[in-house]
C-alpha cells in the first residue's frame, strides 16, 4: 500500500532540495521526519511537510497500518517554471537571472 503527496510549485531550485532527498530515500518515516526537523535549511523544511502529508494520507486510507513499518520509497524532485529577471551589468547590458521553483512528489508505503 503506497500514498502520494505533491508539493508543486515550490520557490527553492531544485538542486538544493535533492541534495537533501538523496539522504532520505529509502528509510524510516519516523527516521526521516526527526532527521529533517533538525535540519535548518528550506528544502529540509519543504521535504518534511510532504512525508508527513503523504503518511497522513496513507494512515487514513488504512488506519491499522503500523507507524514503524512506513518508509519513504521514492522521492522526486523536478523543476518548475523559472522567473525570468534582468540584472544590469557593465556598459549597459542586462545579465539574466532566473529564479527556479520545483515541484516535490514523495511516495510513502509499507515495508515488506
Amino acid at each position: 500500500m503506497v500514498a502520494v503527496a505533491k508539493a508543486k510549485y515550490i520557490r527553492i531550485s531544485p538542486y538544493k532540495v535533492r541534495r537533501i532527498a538523496n539522504e532520505v530515500r529509502n528509510k524510516r518515516v519516523v527516521d526521516v521526519e526527526s532527521y529533517l526537523s533538525v535540519l535548518t535549511n528550506k528544502g529540509a523544511i519543504v521535504l518534511k511537510k510532504a512525508i508527513h502529508s503523504a503518511r497522513t494520507n496513507l494512515l487514513s486510507k488504512d488506519r491499522n497500518i503500523d507507524e514503524e513499518n512506513l518508509i519513504v520509497t521514492k522521492i522526486d524532485i523536478d523543476g518548475g517554471p523559472q522567473m525570468k529577471r534582468f540584472h544590469p551589468i557593465s556598459r549597459g547590458r542586462a545579465g539574466r537571472i532566473l529564479k527556479r521553483t520545483c515541484h516535490v512528489t514523495v511516495e510513502v508505503g509499507v515495508k515488506e
